[in-house]
């Protein structure tokens, strides 16, 4: 995937692109290769499906690593904070609803998420080193054991 080793941006962060499984391979090969302290993973069908090899990977090689979705701290990533996906599918129903009642899908306003999770898997953390303050515990929505 990289034929050298990446460079950073001006802002000192390195972007990795991983569209496949050999592609991520690649990726945390350049990831390690780069002494890349700590990663963010996008979101994306892709990485959804790979949620379980992207916290295998990362533990690993020892990189704490932060995710959009709540399913990748469950699947062991270090934590995660985004859009929370049950609030986005009440409000799909609830749209849903008024289609179903007469409203035009046209007519409806777009809207951004408004609810968000913040998980860390405190047991990833400990394997990892990393000591979680309980006051960053204290804000998040789960605490995973």
């Amino acid at each position: 995937m990289w034929r050298s080793q990446p460079k950073p941006s001006a802002a000192g962060f390195y972007f990795f692109k991983a569209a496949s499984p050999s592609e991520l391979n690649a990726a945390f090969g350049s990831i390690i290769q780069a002494g890349v302290g700590a990663l963010l993973v996008g979101g994306g069908p892709f990485f959804s499906s790979q949620r379980q090899r992207l916290a295998v990977l990362s533990a690993r090689h020892a990189i704490p690593s932060n995710y959009t979705d709540r399913e990748f701290a469950v699947a062991g990533g270090l934590m995660s904070y985004g859009p929370s996906q049950t609030d986005a599918y009440r409000r799909a129903g609830i749209y849903a609803g008024r289609i179903l009642k007469g409203e035009k899908a046209g007519d409806l306003p777009v809207e951004q998420p408004t609810k968000f999770e913040f998980v860390i898997n405190v047991g990833t953390a400990a394997a990892l080193g990393i000591a979680v303050p309980n006051s960053m515990q204290l804000i998040a929505d789960e605490v995973i054991e």
